[in-house]
């Protein structure tokens, strides 16, 4: 029997999966014959083995000079955990890719990263989620922008854990519309809802984990009048300061599929569609940062005025670091994160903000 709680008249929180009730999630996974059996679900961010008195070197750090975690580093775990699972009630894609990565390699899956979309006014930008991780020593990092889509990202890199026998902390990637530079009309809508909302950006930490929507459900209208301009604006005033996608760390994992063309090929060949903007591998000018990602699923979304349409929801992305040129000859064994290419790469992040895109969604796979 589910039990259903109610915040502020805005969203519905079960018992057994926490997920608003206007959401009822589409995988966009294509058929096969043999479906993977169900896994238990166990969420990353909460891999802490048994502690040690032990403390960590800087060792197993993003960086070589990372920043020491501030306050409570279960409670920090706890709240993404509370984000992931709200992600992966409404992703069964995710879920089953995830399930499957972890039963063809056991059970080294980790994150490079995890992505959040904001609206850049009225307080409900970058700074409303930023706010919750650098409380707890994540630092910022560099600023990429995005003209032609109007947003721009700021990404932060984790702190370092307190205990050798704790998981890394993911990166944090936060972008946000720039929405003063869209159409008079695109930008009351956007504002009405902001304002609703009134301070609910203060908890947009506490909103992405409770699968909240702080300035409750839109007008079908509106979706569809902002989803004309800005695909990207339609998508978060459906899924607010929910995770917009999670990825996995393909260089971390001990089988074939750490080689991300190999993991690309061994998901395909298992049904599921890979987005294919700029081709389905991502690579930065470098040539050491490589990305892929899932076309999101889709969910069927109930309006305030009562209409029931299919929405863009979330994805999961897979990101390879290479080694930069001045580490390429250390033994395996020698090699840390703070050895590879860090940072993120606007031409790649432009792509993979297409997983959204109805383009990409509606592509026929051959």
């Amino acid at each position: 029997m589910q039990v259903t709680a109610r915040f502020s008249g805005h969203c519905s929180v079960y018992s057994s999966a926490i997920k608003p009730s206007f959401f009822s999630p589409i995988s966009t996974r294509l058929p096969r014959p043999h479906a993977l059996p169900f896994l238990s679900y166990r969420p990353i961010s909460l891999q802490i083995r048994p502690l040690s008195a032990t403390i960590c070197s800087n060792s197993s750090s993003f960086s070589d000079h990372a920043f020491k975690i501030q306050g409570s580093e279960p409670c920090l775990r706890a709240v993404i955990a509370g984000m992931e699972k709200v992600y992966f009630s409404r992703n069964p894609t995710a879920k089953s890719i995830l399930d499957l990565v972890r039963s063809h390699d056991g059970d080294h899956v980790f994150y490079d990263h995890v992505a959040f979309r904001t609206f850049g006014v009225d307080g409900h930008g970058i700074d409303s989620i930023a706010k919750f991780f650098l409380d707890f020593g994540y630092v910022q990092r560099d600023e990429l922008r995005f003209p032609a889509k109007k947003l721009k990202a700021l990404w932060f890199s984790p702190p370092q854990a307190e205990h050798c026998d704790a998981e890394p902390l993911p990166r944090v990637f936060i972008s946000e519309l720039l929405v003063d530079e869209l159409s008079p009309r695109s930008q009351e809508i956007i504002r009405k809802y902001t304002q609703l909302s009134g301070g609910g950006y203060k908890h947009a930490a506490l909103a992405s984990t409770l699968g909240c929507l702080t300035w409750g459900k839109p007008l079908y209208s509106d979706y569809e009048l902002l989803s004309r301009e800005s695909e990207y604006a339609a998508w978060t005033l459906v899924n607010g300061y929910a995770l917009n996608h999670v990825t996995i760390s393909t260089h971390r994992l001990k089988s074939e599929i750490r080689d991300i063309n190999n993991l690309n090929r061994f998901l395909e060949d298992q049904g599921y569609k890979l987005n294919s903007d700029g081709g389905v591998l991502k690579v930065s000018p470098d040539g050491l940062l490589l990305q892929s990602s899932t076309v999101a699923d889709s969910t069927s979304f109930t309006f305030a005025d009562g209409v029931t349409e299919s929405v863009p929801c979330c994805y999961i992305e897979f990101a390879e670091r290479l080694l930069l040129p001045q580490y390429t000859n250390l033994a395996d064994e020698e090699i840390q994160e703070f050895h590879r290419r860090d940072g993120f790469e606007v031409g790649n992040a432009d792509k993979i903000f297409e997983s959204t895109s109805k383009e990409q969604l509606t592509r026929k796979t051959t």
